[in-house]
């Protein structure tokens, strides 16, 4: 046979799409997209509930109040001004306050002055069903209790304070923002009592604040009051024994100081003094005297003597002369030579004026060394005269410390008599102040409508609620989609051409379609057997009942893929496998036939699946011999071939007695009787359609791969993991290679475009709807 087909490699085959992008937005949409029903499903029931919550609910109302507390309201009250309260001093004090209004006390205060001991409001307020069910419960065990029966005094007693934590526990007290307002605010199913209770708040903690300002006030007053008394004795005591002291030891003082203490002082400033001035005399003798000590030549370069050290301008007269001189001497010894006569005229006239500028300096050195001995005698005698003084003052000062320690005992004793005396007389007249630092900014009104439950926020919550369930429950969906939806996904995941999708088939048509039959070349190789009536159920007959559906126009393309792929073959094998039974690739096969027979094309059928014989328990009547029997030799294939009388589809079952008791079907598959049985039908037919086991739970297909020209591939839609047949394909090099392509069956049409990326052929089969004419039970 010189057949020449194209190389299934280069034709079937391509790389798998192994990207791994971060976020695929367009695959993320669509995913949301396809999840909004469950979402929607989930916000409506969340808005239900919230809906059926606010009709339930009992209406809360809640009245405020704000007090603001102000230390400048007492400042006429203060003789002195009060420091500016530090940030960390202002948050205590409002901080304290807050817990002020929060206890329990305060809620006491506020039931009795208010007489809410007995509303049956705050004692007996709406509850909700588990709670009145506790309660109901709570009655029942109290009908057993057999204790003595309390008194009216501790029902009253229990009444208050049950009245008070319940109000403790509905009020809310917060500082406002950074500032030194406290909100105070109170809930209630009655809006009159809530402000009512608000108001009796505000009013019970301003009485509260002046009745602990005055009994701090008596209090303090009542200590000071004793205090006074004993430091007025003490601070007289310690007065009387200071002037005794004085007396006693003779310490006579002027203007506070003693006499001696005055005379050591006047001493030592004269001391300071002449310090000073030997200091300067020595210093001004020893620069001068320097200057002498370098000769004439010297002491003429050096002569330079401020004008605050002395007065003698004659030697900077001299001095400016001698410049002048020695500056005219080295301009002629420049122009005329050293031996000029003018250059040693002036050399003479330098060398006289150096002289007379340094018998001048003699008499200055000597002037100051005369002034510089009379700073030092005078600086001695005083040195001396403040010696004895010290001397003659020594036992008076150490009469002194003991005077200092009695003076500064009654300093320090009168001082806080003082001080103790003016807090007293501030007590006594903040005692009848009747001003808080405290006043009410707002008062509480009676609310108009109820601030819980607050509809728009519970709807609100209930849509975020909603969204985020229906969302968990979208994702939850989404983790579990590991199938094969989309023909995208067949050639990413297989690296396989993809032939369409096949509708999934219902009930049975009402209406069929006729195809005419193409005229085909007939060759009688053997006697034709004897054609059967209905020889398929009408399941397998598909493409017959509904010609212009889907369902028939994707195994159209099915052939025409097979055509093109297997070109330059007469005959045609080509087998129908699936990886998991129940996939329908029975259902396939047999309709794939029937297209081919109905085409004109001459089309054997086989069933193949030894082990779950579906197409052959389809066959009407039931068959007696079959492909087992024409594999032994025990027939002829003409004999065990079936014939449809209507598209004249030749069908080969398996046998009666196939599936019971065959145990190796893979070697029979592979056996020489099986490469006879093909070699033969090749000869009368040009398509050869083989119904093989699926791929995952036998290895007959794989066994019957040598035989066939190609597969075609079929995954349940939906259903079949896309690992599972990944990973069978590629442990199946010998019939990956050869794979046609890959039909998704059982596809759900009216689902598919939910799995179709944005502009997708899935998203857009709704405008293929007037190419196709659906039959009933076959989805579009």
């Amino acid at each position: 046979m010189n057949e020449r087909s194209l190389p299934l490699n280069s034709l079937l085959h391509r790389q798998k799409d192994n990207s791994d992008s971060f976020i695929d937005l367009e695959r993320l949409l669509t995913a949301v997209m396809r999840r909004t029903r469950i979402v929607a499903l989930s916000v409506a029931l969340m808005v239900t509930l919230g809906i059926a919550y606010l009709v339930f609910a009992t209406p809360i109302y809640t009245s405020q109040t704000q007090i603001l507390l102000d230390d400048s309201l007492s400042r006429y009250a203060e003789e002195e001004e009060t420091s500016a309260q530090s940030r960390q001093q202002a948050d205590t004090q409002i901080s304290s306050t807050v817990e002020i209004l929060k206890s329990g006390k305060m809620a006491l205060r506020v039931v009795d002055e208010a007489g809410l001991a007995e509303n049956e409001t705050i004692l007996d307020p709406p509850q909700s069903p588990v709670a009145t069910a506790k309660s109901w419960l709570r009655s029942m065990i109290g009908l057993f209790d057999m204790s003595t029966p309390a008194s009216d005094a501790a029902i009253l007693s229990g009444k208050r304070q049950k009245a008070a934590a319940l109000i403790q526990q509905s009020i809310t007290v917060e500082r406002v923002s950074r500032s030194a307002v406290v909100a105070l605010s109170y809930k209630s199913p009655d809006p009159q009592l809530a402000a009512k209770v608000t108001n009796a708040y505000a009013e019970a903690f301003l009485t509260d604040q002046l009745n602990a300002n005055f009994d701090a006030t008596e209090k303090a007053s009542v200590w000071l009051q004793q205090r006074l008394a004993d430091l007025g004795q003490r601070a007289q005591a310690a007065s009387l024994d200071v002037e005794r002291y004085k007396t006693e030891n003779g310490l006579t003082s002027t203007r506070g100081q003693l006499m001696s203490e005055q005379q050591l002082a006047d001493l030592s400033s004269q001391l300071i003094i002449a310090q000073a001035d030997a200091a300067t005399a020595g210093a001004r003798y020893r620069q001068f005297k320097s200057i002498i000590d370098q000769g004439p030549e010297g002491a003429v370069k050096n002569a330079v003597v401020s004008s605050q050290q002395t007065d003698n301008s004659v030697i900077q007269e001299l001095r400016g002369r001698y410049l002048a001189i020695e500056k005219r001497e080295q301009e002629i010894t420049q122009n005329f030579g050293a031996d000029h006569p003018q250059a040693v005229a002036l050399r003479t006239e330098k060398t006289d004026v150096a002289g007379r500028i340094f018998r001048e300096l003699e008499q200055l050195t000597a002037s100051y060394g005369n002034e510089f001995d009379v700073a030092r005698s005078r600086e001695q005698s005083l040195r001396d005269s403040i010696d004895g003084v010290a001397g003659r003052n020594s036992e008076a000062n150490r009469s002194l410390v003991r005077l200092g320690e009695l003076e500064q005992k009654a300093t320090a004793l009168k001082s806080l008599y003082e001080s103790y005396l003016s807090r007293y007389e501030l007590a006594t007249q903040q005692q009848s102040f009747p001003i808080a630092k405290a006043r009410v900014i707002s008062e509480a009104g009676v609310p108009v409508s109820p601030s819980a439950p607050k509809r728009t926020m519970v709807l609100a919550l209930s849509v975020v609620l909603g969204l985020m369930l229906g969302g968990a429950l979208g994702f939850f969906q989404e983790m579990q989609e590991r199938f094969f939806r989309l023909e995208n996904d067949v050639r990413k995941v297989l690296g396989q051409k993809s032939l369409g999708y096949l509708p999934l088939i219902g009930a049975k048509p009402k209406k069929v379609y006729s195809f005419p039959a193409l005229p085909f070349l007939k060759r009688r190789v053997e006697p034709e057997p004897k054609p059967d009536r209905e020889a398929l159920n009408r399941v397998m007959r598909t493409v017959l009942d509904a010609p212009r559906s889907a369902f028939t126009e994707t195994l159209r393309n099915t052939k025409l893929a097979a055509d093109i792929i297997l070109q330059g073959r007469a005959s045609r094998v080509i087998g129908v496998v699936s990886s998991i039974p129940g996939e329908g690739k029975s259902t396939v096969a047999a309709n794939f036939a029937v297209l081919l027979a109905a085409s004109g094309k001459r089309t054997l059928l086989i069933d193949g699946d030894l082990r779950n014989p579906s197409l052959s328990r389809l066959l009407k009547p039931s068959p007696t011999i079959g492909l087992v029997e024409v594999v032994l030799g025990e027939v002829p294939w003409t004999n065990a071939v079936k014939i449809d009388q209507e598209t004249k589809l030749h069908i080969l079952p398996v046998a009666g007695r196939a599936s019971p008791h065959l145990h190796h079907t893979n070697e029979l598959l592979a056996s020489p009787g099986m490469t006879t049985l093909i070699d033969n039908v090749r000869q009368s037919f040009d398509y050869v359609i083989v119904d093989l086991a699926p791929l995952g739970p036998v290895v007959d297909a794989k066994a019957f791969s040598p035989h066939a020209d190609g597969f075609i591939f079929v995954v349940e839609w939906g259903k079949t993991p896309t690992r599972l047949v990944s990973d069978i394909l590629d442990a199946e090099t010998q019939i990956s290679a050869k794979i046609l392509g890959v039909i998704l069956n059982k596809t759900d049409m009216t689902e598919l475009g939910r799995y179709g990326d944005f502009g997708g052929s899935e998203t857009m089969r709704h405008n293929y709807a007037k190419y196709y004419v659906e039959q009933t039970g076959v989805s579009p």
